[in-house]
């Protein structure tokens, strides 16, 4: 493989004591949900909202997490219309998925491809790519405020070296979560850079990553 060079990954103390820190939340968040479930409860919901509020924000969202809490407290009875309700239904389709059933959905490329797919369910625009790889490149672009393109920031991988990148992707995390050199949420940081060095899939890598 030799795609990911963990051995040229820095552990400063610091991203060691951040480690130990988010470590620490998570033994107290087990606990809470052990002692109080419904504040549990209210907690994800918060962690939800704020997760898919930023997240599509990023990506040219418009919506609030004010907005954000309103559709989905109504996802069953709405017809999404715009561009951004679009985006906020489908990563919340697959945020809960992920809560209800992580424990049951291994690291693959064909969940992956699920996942983008569940992603955009709602999104009219990206009916022809739903679960699909590129088949055109998409390098990341920076552009002014006329909307110019000033240059390429990032050139992503080839379409025709993307499933054969996502195959050793896979394969490598699968390995370092196994073997246990590396604490997983490092693991978890490298796959996400690689990810989105990759670019897989013409639209949705950011929510999906």
């Amino acid at each position: 493989m030799g795609m990911i060079n963990s051995a040229s990954l820095t552990i400063t103390p610091k991203l060691l004591s951040l480690i130990a820190e988010i470590d620490e939340f998570k033994g107290a968040w087990r606990a809470l949900g052990q002692l109080a479930p419904e504040q549990l409860s209210s907690l994800k919901k918060v962690a939800t909202i704020e997760s898919i509020g930023s997240s599509t924000r990023i990506e040219g969202s418009k919506l609030t997490d004010k907005q954000v809490e309103a559709l989905l407290s109504n996802l069953e009875i709405q017809k999404f219309t715009t561009r951004d309700e679009q985006e906020v239904a489908g990563y919340s389709t697959v945020m809960n998925l992920l809560f209800q059933s992580y424990t049951e959905i291994p690291l693959s490329e064909n969940y992956i491809q699920q996942m983008h797919s569940l992603l955009l369910k709602h999104s009219e625009k990206d009916n022809w790519h739903r679960g699909s790889y590129k088949k055109s490149p998409n390098h990341v672009e920076a552009f002014d405020s006329t909307g110019k393109s000033i240059g390429v920031v990032l050139e992503t991988s080839n379409p025709f070296k993307t499933p054969i990148r996502m195959q050793d992707l896979i394969e490598w995390a699968t390995d370092a979560y196994a073997t246990k050199n590396l604490h997983p949420l490092l693991v978890t940081a490298m796959v996400i850079v690689e990810f989105l060095a990759i670019l897989p899939f013409p639209d949705g890598n950011g929510r999906l990553s």
